[in-house]
């Protein structure tokens, strides 16, 4: 849910800012955190994106993308990994999903959601 400022619903804490929502991106690609607004509220009931949504099957990451290539990218981005298995690196690869930067400015220009934090990864434990 994405309650916007002064919800009765929503801890004293945000209650000036609305209610943080948590959009993760991927393993090589920012996340943000967004704030509700009273038009996100009128329009889809306090509701918002929370990720950006597959681009590619988890079946068709794993067919199509190499790990060490994967590994590689994210590496050469300064960004540490540890898998438990080596096919959680092609399924969560940044090109398996839309691009979290869209979803999230889609929202913002539809004033379903604000952006507040833009967040950089430096490290991924999967698994």
């Amino acid at each position: 849910r994405a309650f916007p400022p002064h919800h009765p619903l929503i801890p004293v804490d945000y209650q000036l800012t609305g209610q943080p929502v948590i959009v993760g991106g991927t393993m090589g690609t920012c996340s943000y955190v967004l704030t509700g607004t009273d038009q996100g509220m009128r329009d889809t009931f306090g509701s918002t994106c929370h990720g950006a949504g597959r681009a590619l099957s988890r079946n068709k990451s794993r067919n199509n993308l190499d790990y060490g290539d994967v590994l590689k990218r994210l590496e050469d981005m300064g960004i540490s990994i540890r898998v438990a298995s080596p096919k959680l690196i092609m399924e969560e690869a940044p090109e398996s999903y839309k691009d979290v930067t869209q979803v999230v400015q889609t929202c913002h220009d539809a004033n379903i959601s604000k952006m507040a934090i833009k967040l950089k990864p430096i490290a991924v434990v999967k698994g």
